[in-house]
């Protein structure tokens, strides 16, 4: 696969910044696997999924760690409608509650509620309940538990929950609520910024039981996630939504060595720094899209689609077009607003998702429009040269060896009545068509524009024509109205930033191990070898990954 793109025209990109509309005309002609098109769930939620988006409904095979695919398994957290989070504030004899209870609570709500409320579009109304108001105290002091980074669930965590739902049972009936928060006191382990220990245990139904109910879904919260850069009042939160994700059976997005395949595209893959969202592909998985907002490129020949920006209720947020049975491209709108406070280059992302990559090892990969680059963004603890991945007008994606190629035509930003360019209809509103894909050249073509300043008018490219079982090439081309206008720039393209993977190997993950017996045979901290955490100067978190996911049949946790 390669991206191919244009000098980048001032103008233009800052047109995008305000963007409302962008259309796609989508020709396709390699024939898919189609999945049966049944139901799916968002934690215990099972929507009807429409048949036409059956084929886009990729899954993962079985065993496959936090998979990507649609439907999600049973067993984690309900992800729509009311969801009650017990929080309880937990402190040690050898480490005890800094400040009040209450005022750690603060630090995560009512912020992770309000995230997690515009995100969903209002679909998620989550509840945090802290019905114990002071620090809960252990009967073991911290070190006696055995807690470190990629520590597995027994015997520390079944220990530390035991003695949790011990101590709290006497003003918590656990049958009330659908996941539970502890809120570490600061002061229990390292810093974040040297070790990350906060860490999740999704669909674990080898959890303690508690009032008759196993605690199946569980996020623990230690240290601060605070870079020094005077934004944790803000930020700082955010660490908990992310583990949340893991109870909603969300993956993590990072790579094992540390790496980022998605940027700050999405909080299941960075969490610290500025506010970002999620993916589109995640909230069509938990429930957040409907079916009638989720478009699927899967038949072969030339079809256009308009999508408006994902942080906006309405409209059309997601085009799939299926690789396989359990791959696919996915496209959406990304414009700074909503939770994306730092999109820096608004336009159109083309990432791929495979259902059959674990958490931790790439599941999604942004494809980079200016690949090189250095990024668009100097936010601190944020992957920067992602940060203006978005691919704007006249620019292109292709793959070559599939016949497929996705090209930003324009832009509406003014979604105005009456406002209308070829092809597009104006307000946003959803046009598909079919055409013959390739009749207009081996790469299609761009057509022309007026005079920078004008409206620009440009006429769908229609696809790579190439031979794959006697079928014609596809491509997707996204075409708009750019705003006449100009707005004021977004930050120019900056140097490269030197890698922040440190050399030395990681004491706590050496080792490959996967479990091969119950959820107390053994514990899997991640390959030999692995690069360790980077220095602390580097102000980067650092994630663990690996041990136990009970939904996959082999228990799997997912820290940070």
């Amino acid at each position: 696969m390669q991206s191919s793109r244009r000098r980048i025209r001032p103008r233009r990109v800052a047109a995008l910044a305000s963007v409302t509309v962008l259309t796609l005309a989508v020709s396709t002609s390699a024939g898919t696997g189609h999945l049966t098109a049944g139901s799916t769930t968002a934690g215990p939620i099972a929507p009807a999924r429409s048949t036409a988006l059956g084929s886009c409904m990729i899954r993962g095979g079985m065993g496959v760690q936090m998979a990507e695919g649609i439907p999600t398994p049973a067993g984690y957290s309900r992800s729509t409608g009311t969801v009650r989070a017990l929080t309880l504030m937990v402190d040690f004899s050898d480490a005890p509650g800094q400040g009040s209870a209450l005022e750690r609570l603060a630090e995560f709500f009512p912020q992770t509620q309000n995230w997690f409320k515009v995100s969903s579009y209002g679909r998620l109304d989550y509840r945090p309940e802290a019905p114990v108001t002071h620090w809960l105290r252990m009967p073991k002091p911290f070190g006696a538990y055995g807690i470190e980074r990629g520590a597995p669930f027994d015997p520390g965590y079944r220990g530390l929950v035991q003695d949790i739902v011990a101590e709290a049972d006497p003003e918590v009936d656990f049958r009330q609520y659908d996941l539970l928060n502890v809120l570490i006191t600061p002061n229990a382990g390292p810093s974040a910024l040297d070790t990350v220990l906060s860490v999740t245990f999704a669909g674990n139904t080898e959890a303690p039981v508690a009032d008759g109910v196993p605690v199946a879904n569980a996020s623990f919260v230690y240290s601060r996630q605070d870079d020094g850069s005077g934004s944790y009042a803000e930020t700082g939160y955010r660490v908990l939504p992310h583990e949340n994700g893991h109870t909603f059976g969300l993956p993590d997005l990072y790579t094992q060595d540390g790496g980022g395949a998605v940027g700050h595209w999405d909080i299941m893959s960075e969490d610290w720094g500025a506010d970002n969202d999620l993916l589109a592909w995640h909230k069509w998985k938990l429930g957040w899209l409907d079916d009638s907002q989720v478009r699927c490129a899967s038949a072969p020949g030339t079809a256009e689609y308009t999508l408006t920006p994902l942080a906006r209720p309405g409209g059309v947020k997601l085009v799939v077009v299926p690789l396989s049975t359990t791959t696919a491209y996915a496209l959406e709108l990304r414009t700074p607003e909503g939770n994306d406070a730092d999109v820096c280059r608004p336009g159109i992302l083309i990432y791929k998702v495979d259902a059959d990559i674990d958490t931790g090892n790439g599941p999604i990969n942004v494809f980079d429009s200016t690949r090189d680059s250095g990024g668009c963004t100097r936010s601190p603890n944020v992957h920067a040269e992602l940060s203006d991945a978005p691919f704007i007008a006249d620019e292109s994606f292709k793959d070559p060896a599939r016949g497929i190629t996705i090209t930003v035509i324009a832009a509406d930003p003014s979604g105005t009545t009456g406002s209308r360019c070829r092809g597009v209809e104006s307000r946003g509103q959803a046009r598909t068509g079919r055409g013959r894909g390739g009749d207009r050249g081996e790469d299609g073509g761009l057509g022309t524009r007026t005079a920078e300043g004008s409206a620009h008018v440009l006429r769908a490219a229609t696809g790579r024509r190439t031979s794959l079982g006697g079928r014609g090439g596809r491509g997707i081309t996204v075409s708009a109205c750019p705003r006449t206008s100009p707005r004021p720039p977004t930050a120019p393209p900056y140097p490269p930033r030197p890698s922040l993977r440190s050399p030395a190997a990681s004491p706590s993950c050496g080792g490959s191990r996967r479990p091969t017996g119950g959820p107390a045979s053994a514990a899997w901290s991640g390959p030999a070898g692995s690069p360790g955490p980077p220095s602390t100067g580097s102000r980067r978190r650092w994630r663990a990954w690996g041990t136990y996911d009970w939904t996959a049949g082999t228990p799997y946790s997912h820290h940070g």
